[in-house]
């Protein structure tokens, strides 16, 4: 296995869709009807399933999918510290 593999940090992103209640929002019609494409471990991966699950449903203007940055919700502090160092970084 090569080092890159193993010393990788597992950024999660969750891929999910449905049938909003109008364009101009994000509320969804039928929660229980959601589809939870699924959570993968890099935003490529997320990105090829939102995608694909995107496409499948391009003939319905109602229905949108969606990528969530998990990895920012389960440690936030790192991705508030991320955005301050790029700050500093664009500023100094």
């Amino acid at each position: 296995m090569a080092k890159s593999a193993r010393t990788k940090k597992q950024l999660l992103h969750l891929v999910f869709g449905g049938e909003l209640k109008s364009l101009e929002g994000v509320e969804f019609r039928d929660l229980a009807h959601l589809d939870v494409v699924g959570i993968y471990p890099d935003y490529a991966s997320a990105y090829a399933a939102w995608k694909g699950a995107a496409q499948r449903t391009v003939d319905n203007a109602m229905i949108r999918y969606f990528i969530v940055h998990l990895h920012r919700l389960l440690d936030p502090g790192a991705a508030a510290s991320r955005a301050g160092a790029e700050s500093e970084l664009q500023n100094g």
